[in-house]
């Protein structure tokens, strides 16, 4: 369960490294984001690059999609798993990510969410 003011790893191509949750989308007063929430995200960090250019800024607000979590989260069947880090992805206003790959793998429930792009242009799936 994440909530606002989590700092989160960017694990697509789009160069910014952490984003900060500012706030969680979904409903009245939602408090919590878990695996495939929609967040509000301010950007703190971003790579440099010379010869590339950045698709995005520092200090910009983007939406975002959570794809991993350190908290420990439920399947259908009743298994479990934990991953290592807080990671998301950046999306445009229309909710399409804004990178071309997304670093890591993700977990096999975000496919059936309304990001199934984003699980398409995953390296693998957990």
């Amino acid at each position: 369960m994440l909530q606002v003011q989590t700092i989160f790893r960017v694990t697509d191509n789009s160069g910014a490294r952490k984003a900060k949750c500012i706030k969680v989308l979904g409903g009245f007063k939602k408090k919590y984001a878990n695996i495939g929430s929609l967040i509000v995200v301010s950007i703190r960090d971003v790579k440099l690059h010379k010869k590339k250019k950045i698709k995005i800024k520092e200090g910009d607000v983007a939406h975002a999609v959570v794809v991993r979590t350190k908290a420990k989260a439920y399947r259908l069947n009743f298994s479990s798993y934990v991953l290592k880090e807080n990671a998301v992805v950046i999306l445009t206003k229309k909710k399409k990510p804004i990178a071309t790959r997304v670093k890591g793998s993700v977990p096999f429930e975000l496919r059936y969410t309304k990001f199934l792009k984003v699980a398409l242009i995953a390296s693998g799936f957990i």
